[in-house]
Parts: structure tokens; sequence; C-alpha cells
């Protein structure tokens, strides 16, 4: 019997790089693994340099092979996991051109909006510039509507693309992010796939909580609301 992926992430409450993968590996019925390693308040604590070359999460063993970044995993995956990515070349093209930019961009909103699944923050007034992502955010996903008719970014199935963007449903949900129809539409099928209620009702139940992620959500706007169990 072949021995089962295994897929290290950090805490599911913050951890938006960990969540692609384990959401990719889900919806597509891909058997792993899961091993939650919690983030160190001190770097230099961090056992992450046991199991990843980088140090860091996500990182997908399979057998001796080490795969580190969320992106790396996705096409090593697709190497063995065809509807990874969209069967139409064209519609392929546009899902792996959309989630690199989700992979190397949107700074702002990485910044002001820390994925902390557990809170409800106001921001208020939102500046400009994180406006200004979040309003590319549905640009691009509109596009992907419009091309491949939905109900996912891609087409009819879900694929990497959208686990490339499913952490910005909790970031949209975390900080009342206002959205256009298509685009808040999208954020809720996403809130309700099953993997995604799985991944939220864990984050709820933590009680870690690693420092900095706290001080960006205090650097953020209001807390409204703290939805996370007691530590």
């Amino acid at each position: 019997m072949a021995t089962p992926l295994t897929l290290y992430i950090a805490n599911k409450n913050y951890s938006s790089w960990s969540l692609r993968p384990w959401l990719l590996l889900r919806e597509l019925a891909i058997p792993f693994e899961e091993r939650l390693v919690p983030f160190s308040q001190r770097p230099e604590d961090s056992s992450f340099g046991s199991f990843s070359p980088s140090g860091k999460v996500p990182c997908l063993v399979d057998g001796e092979t080490a795969v580190w970044d969320s992106l790396a995993i996705v096409e090593y995956l697709a190497e063995s996991h065809p509807r990874v990515w969209p069967a139409d070349r064209r519609a392929r093209a546009w899902a792996r051109s959309a989630a690199a930019e989700m992979h190397s961009g949107f700074f702002q909103i990485r910044n002001a909006c820390s994925m902390n699944c557990g809170v409800r923050v106001r921001i208020d007034p939102v500046p400009p510039a994180l406006r200004a992502e979040w309003d590319r955010v549905a640009a691009l996903w509109a596009d992907g509507f419009e091309r491949f008719g939905g109900p996912f970014l891609a087409g009819a199935q879900f694929s990497a693309v959208d686990a490339f963007f499913a952490p910005l449903a909790f970031r949209a949900q975390g900080y009342g992010i206002a959205l256009p129809p298509h685009a808040a539409g999208y954020v809720a099928r996403l809130l309700a796939l099953p993997a995604m209620q799985d991944w939220y009702a864990a984050a709820l139940a933590e009680t870690w909580r690693h420092e900095g992620h706290e001080q960006e959500v205090r650097a953020a706007g209001t807390l409204l609301q703290d939805l996370r169990a007691g530590p």
C-alpha cells in the first residue's frame, strides 16, 4: 500500500498559505495525513525546519520528497491528479495566471486584512489602496465567471485557482468587506464548501494565540467580535 501524502500546516485560524493545499486535497478527495504544527511566538523556536527545507509551511511530504510553498505543492499534485487544474487549455492558462497573481500580489489585503478566521473587525474608513485591491479581486473573479460560466472561477468544477482565493473568503467575512453581488456570492459559495466549514470550525476551536497575528488584527480596525474558544 502506498504511503499517504503528509501535509504540514500551521494554525488554521491564521495560516492562509496552509489552507490552499489543504482545501484542494479535501475538495478533490486526494488522501492525505494532516500534521498541524502551531506557530511559535519566537521564530528561533519554530520546529518547521525539521520537516520543511524553507522552515515554513505548508509543506507536503511524499515519501522522501518534500515540496514546500503552496504553488509548488499544487503543481506537484497536478502531475498525478489532472483535476487540480481545468482540463480546457484556455481555462487552465487563465486559472494559472490568476492563481499566480494571488500568490505574488495583493499586499494591501495581506497586511490590512490578515487572516484570523475567528474575529470580526470593522475597518473605517477603508484606505484607497486596500479598496483598489479588493476591486481588482472582484474584477478578476468577474472575468473568470464571464469567460467560463461559473460557478467556480474557471468553470463548473472546483480547481486550484479557487483554492488560492479561498483565504479571501475568510478575510472578506472577518473584515466586513463590501463586495459586488457576483463577488459576494462567490465568497458565500466558498464558505459553504464542507471542507471550508470544517476548517472554520477547527479554527474557532483553537486556543493558541500568536501575538504577531493578534497585533495585526488590532492595527486593522475596531474589533467587533471574537468567536474563538477561550485559551
